[in-house]
């Protein structure tokens, strides 16, 4: 019985999360290909840098900072292009600059080399994601948007899991020869995701003269209420490094449980976002659906947060359970937040301006990925209880301010939207 039920549950979750023949599994494939090329290069990089370049620790910080302002920088105007030409077109330029990149890496030899190829791959990895946004945009409809979307991510999940299986095979074998393999079936996985996307529709429209008398648009990151909300839901995004820095940090330095536990928290979040990200964005389908779900999103962060600082001295009878309390409530706000941010980033941009807006909105994630883990450290692991509780304000305030501010921006872009009434001739 108890087999039966395991079966029927996995079929299940295929069923909702294995998208039907057409565009949406297409797009699954790559999905899944660049997620296993992405882990088998993020879980061995740090080590093939240190050992196989010769970098220290700092030059390796360094190089990976610079990069990733250099992609922060280049997301808008990318987004940019997607509008003029499409997303299709931009997107296999990305992946196959990326593939030559990566291959790149075989020949570094010192400082200088790594910090130019790291920027030139941080910036076409940043654009990536705007770009498949913006493709799902032009591919599919209103209604199902937000539905691929979060299957993209539970593959996402499961192609990175298989890849940084793969790594620990690289890692466990060693030597050169080992790493530069690594590095070149990245560089195949990104050269697949190239022609994966030319099979893919996709619109594809050359941008129109801009004459002397056509109308000047306001830039995206004028919109105010948009980049807000981009940033809100950067704040948001704090569960990653919550879970990959402060977690691990404050396991070994402010609680008596095993450091082992780490493991089993990521491996804990990886699956549950596996399992439930399809499910858990039903509600996103429209901007105020996805604005209440980042408000939820907000009060089970901080919650989260509260219960971690719990655990602070603790032995392991009490911290283990209240950390893997903590790291279930902590998937629960990180699935609403995903969900809730995909249907804000799609559903708000004006007609037409959907890959500068999808530009702006990761200005948010990369503004997090920039100072989220020194945020995150330096309250939750160098303030203690204070830092978690403050970590927690700032995530319930966050969540909180997204339904009124979502609200305003739809009704602005209404109104922007609203014909004009037709002129009344006079008698």
């Amino acid at each position: 019985m108890a087999g039966n039920r395991a079966v029927n549950a996995v079929r299940t979750w295929a069923a909702e999360t294995v998208p039907a023949p057409g565009p949406a599994r297409r797009l699954a494939v790559l999905t899944v290909v660049q997620s296993v090329g992405f882990g088998l290069f993020l879980s061995s990089s740090a080590i093939f840098f240190r050992r196989s370049v010769g970098l220290t620790a700092a030059q390796v910080g360094l190089g990976l900072s610079a990069a990733g302002l250099a992609g922060l920088l280049c997301t808008v105007p990318i987004g940019r292009l997607a509008d003029r030409f499409g997303a299709r077109r931009p997107l296999i330029t990305v992946y196959a600059a990326l593939a030559a990149l990566f291959t790149g890496y075989c020949a570094v030899g010192g400082f200088a080399g790594f910090v130019a190829l790291a920027c030139a791959i941080s910036v076409c990895e940043t654009s990536s994601h705007p770009l498949r946004m913006t493709l799902t945009h032009e591919v599919f409809d209103a209604g199902a948007r937000v539905r691929v979307s979060a299957q993209m991510r539970s593959l996402f999940n499961l192609g990175f899991m298989l890849g940084a299986a793969v790594a620990g095979g690289v890692l466990a074998v060693g030597g050169r020869g080992a790493f530069v393999a690594m590095i070149l079936l990245t560089a195949v996985a990104h050269a697949c995701c190239a022609v994966l996307t030319g099979r893919l529709p996709g619109r594809t429209v050359e941008a129109a003269p801009a004459g002397p008398g056509a109308p000047k648009r306001r830039s995206g990151l004028r919109d105010i209420r948009f980049v807000t909300l981009s940033l809100l839901c950067g704040v948001l995004e704090l569960y990653q490094p919550i879970l990959t820095v402060a977690l691990p940090l404050w396991i070994i330095g402010r609680t008596r449980a095993p450091g082992a536990v780490n493991s089993v928290l990521l491996m804990l979040d990886t699956v549950l976002v596996i399992a439930f990200q399809v499910a858990a964005s039903r509600g996103a389908e429209t901007a105020p659906g996805a604005a209440r779900l980042l408000r939820r999103s907000g009060v089970l962060l901080a919650v989260c947060c509260l219960v971690f600082a719990l655990t602070q001295d603790r032995g392991p009878l009490v911290a283990v359970p209240l950390l893997l309390l903590g790291t279930v409530l902590l998937v629960v706000g990180e699935l609403g937040q995903a969900a809730g941010s995909w249907g804000l980033s799609l559903h708000l941009p004006p007609p037409g301006r959907q890959g500068e807006y999808q530009g702006v909105f990761a200005l948010g994630r990369g503004l997090q990925q920039t100072v989220g883990p020194y945020l995150v450290t330096a309250l939750a692991v160098g303030a203690g209880r204070l830092g978690w509780a403050l970590l927690a304000a700032l995530l319930l305030l966050a969540g909180l301010v997204c339904p009124p501010l979502a609200g305003a921006a739809l009704k602005t872009r209404e109104t922007a939207e609203a014909p004009l009434p037709e002129p009344v001739a006079n008698p």
